[in-house]
């Protein structure tokens, strides 16, 4: 599963959502990149989702959330990701 992190300079919220994917990594096949928002595919990003607050959070290239990571529903939504991946791969 990529996680696609669209954060700004200075911005408390990016870093704690930075902290809090780091540490789901360590239970879930997640790879995370980071974007400046701008940067050429950040700015398309911000453009297309129109996040009221940074960061932007994507999980597999779809909207998830804007400023505060909602780490409980992100804990979910990897778990329920995960179960289906390996129900369509058995």
């Amino acid at each position: 599963m990529r996680i696609t992190v669209v954060q700004t300079s200075a911005c408390p919220l990016c870093d704690e959502a930075n902290a809090v994917l780091a540490e789901l990594a360590k239970d879930h096949p997640i790879e995370v990149d980071v974007l400046d928002a701008h940067s050429d595919v950040g700015r398309d990003l911000v453009a297309r989702h129109r996040p009221p607050l940074a960061p932007l959070v994507l999980v597999d290239d779809v909207y998830f959330s804007a400023g505060r990571l909602p780490r409980r529903k992100l804990e979910r939504t990897l778990t329920a990701l995960s179960t289906r991946d390996a129900r369509v791969a058995g």
